[in-house]
């Protein structure tokens, strides 16, 4: 997958170093992946939940990071929207 805008991980793991390892395994792993649909990304990542518009929230490191992504399988790309913690994304509008 292509993956979009790894500047939000960078940027985030500016303040939060204690999941860059996870943030930057993810990427690793979604870049390397073909996803053709939302099945391929549950076999992989069991806990990821759909919202609708092709939006997936993945849980980071044991669920306290959350990572909301929009995947485009068609065109095999994923654009990264928003990282932060579960308590944070608790007061995200998606």
């Amino acid at each position: 997958m292509k993956v979009i805008s790894r500047k939000v991980i960078v940027d985030y793991v500016k303040k939060h170093a204690d999941v860059r390892q996870a943030l930057l395994s993810w990427y690793s792993e979604a870049r390397s992946s073909v996803w053709k649909t939302p099945q391929d990304i549950k076999e992989r990542y069991s806990s990821a939940r759909f919202i609708g518009d092709n939006t997936v929230i993945f849980n980071i490191k044991g669920n306290k990071y959350r990572l909301v992504a929009k995947i485009a399988y068609k065109t095999k790309t994923v654009l990264i929207k928003w990282v932060g913690t579960h308590a944070e994304y608790d007061k995200q509008k998606f």
